[in-house]
């Protein structure tokens, strides 16, 4: 069993680091949420269509405030973990459930994808914010044919040392927050992990000798549980967040009486902050985002897939430039710097320059912090939805021995 007490610094530097890069008056730590762009001047690519084609769309009535933004690209990029070229299309559905000025925006996003082979994915995740943000409804649903690379435990195997580990996943997990106080929510939920059908590529290779791990590396893995999660957000949009803070933390437990192969618990803490760079236009992309996690096991026989690994986040939009599922550990520290810029003053095209560091740790082996990871990129924005501010995200990541390109429709964080 892991104690919680030799994380105590971790915790602390992860909830200080974000506060402490820069200064900042408390006006742009805590905005206000009926801080509303004014998208009067801005462009994006649905107004650039409807120039090009000359279309002119009637009034639109809208019901109460409540008007449904879309957003969706079909296009073809790199899957991370080790599938190749695949078709994706990515739809994202936004709306306020409530006033403007009192309700975050509420988004539910679909992104099926297919490498035109053995790999497939129907996932779909919710954020759901009720009438004056009294309830966060958190909601994914995943069904994966996800064959991927995998490298063991700790980082001490080189890249040509993986193994194509083929599985198929099932994930459900639904919470539900009331809030507490202003920007701070509390409440429960339940999480499913279903991987079955477990086996690597080449039937040589016995995964459990493989990994030196004998949890969870048998032909099929149950996790299910319960979760507390606490969450403080200042934000009024999570697809592209302007000032604020967001802090989550999620302690989850596994008992067989619920359906798990073993019991065990883990424990998730990200702390994530924004910082406007515009003194007077916040309608203008000038963003310095920072984000951290701390994700860790809390018992021995926590199943394999199941471990801290790199690209694993909730929304798998960690660690760019390096392969998802690269470093597997017990425990993984991440940190993220972004920062983002408009180039053109209507807001249609933009840029990111980011960076980003892991260190992961193994028990009876590597130690957390003995071996850090970075990689880095840059990234290409196109404005695709003004009212949603959604964004197209092309962005170029690379790492020792490995670079990819990746699409996605709203920023990494």
């Amino acid at each position: 069993m892991i104690h919680l007490k030799p994380y105590f610094n971790i915790f602390l530097m992860l909830l200080l680091f974000p506060f402490c890069v820069h200064a900042q008056n408390a006006g742009n730590v805590l905005p206000e949420n009926n801080q509303v762009l004014d998208t009067a001047k801005q462009r994006d690519l649905i107004d650039v269509a409807k120039s090009i084609f000359n279309i002119k769309p009637g009034k639109i009535k809208e019901e109460k405030g409540k008007h449904v933004y879309f957003s969706i690209l079909p296009v073809g990029a790199t899957v991370p973990g080790g599938s190749g070229r695949a078709l994706i299309t990515s739809t994202t559905a936004a709306v306020y459930l409530g006033p403007k000025a009192t309700t975050n925006l509420s988004t539910a996003t679909f992104t099926p994808y297919w490498n035109f082979g053995s790999r497939f994915g129907l996932p779909i995740r919710n954020n759901i914010w009720l009438p004056d943000n009294t309830w966060l409804i958190q909601g994914d649903t995943r069904f994966l044919v996800y064959p991927q690379y995998t490298w063991g435990l700790g980082t001490k195997r080189a890249e040509e040392e993986k193994v194509l580990l083929d599985y198929k996943y099932i994930r459900f997990y639904q919470n539900a927050l009331k809030r507490i106080r202003p920007y701070f929510y509390a409440g429960l939920g339940y999480n499913l992990d279903y991987r079955f059908n477990i086996k690597p590529e080449n039937a040589d290779i016995d995964l459990a000798n493989y990994t030196g791990y004998k949890y969870g590396t048998g032909s099929n893995s149950v996790s299910s549980g319960l979760s507390l999660n606490l969450v403080y957000d200042t934000r009024s949009n999570a697809i592209n967040p302007m000032p604020g803070i967001y802090a989550n933390l999620v302690y989850r437990i596994n008992p067989t009486y619920l359906g798990s192969n073993n019991t065990w618990r883990s424990l998730y803490l990200d702390v994530r902050k924004y910082i406007s760079m515009n003194k007077e236009n916040q309608n203008q992309q000038n963003t310095l985002a920072f984000w951290s996690y701390f994700w860790t096991a809390l018992d021995a026989k926590t199943p394999y897939l199941d471990l801290p690994s790199t690209g694993w986040d909730p929304y798998n939009r960690s660690a760019r430039g390096i392969d998802q599922n690269r470093y597997r550990g017990r425990s993984l520290l991440y940190l993220e710097s972004e920062y983002r810029r408009d180039i053109t003053s209507n807001g249609l095209v933009g840029f990111v320059v980011f960076a980003n560091v892991n260190s992961v740790g193994v028990s009876g082996g590597q130690h957390l912090f003995s071996s850090w990871k970075p990689a880095a990129g840059t990234g290409l924005r196109l404005k695709f939805n003004k009212g949603s501010n959604t964004n197209i995200g092309v962005d170029y990541g690379m790492s020792k021995g490995y670079k990819n390109i990746s699409f996605n429709l709203g920023e990494a964080f």
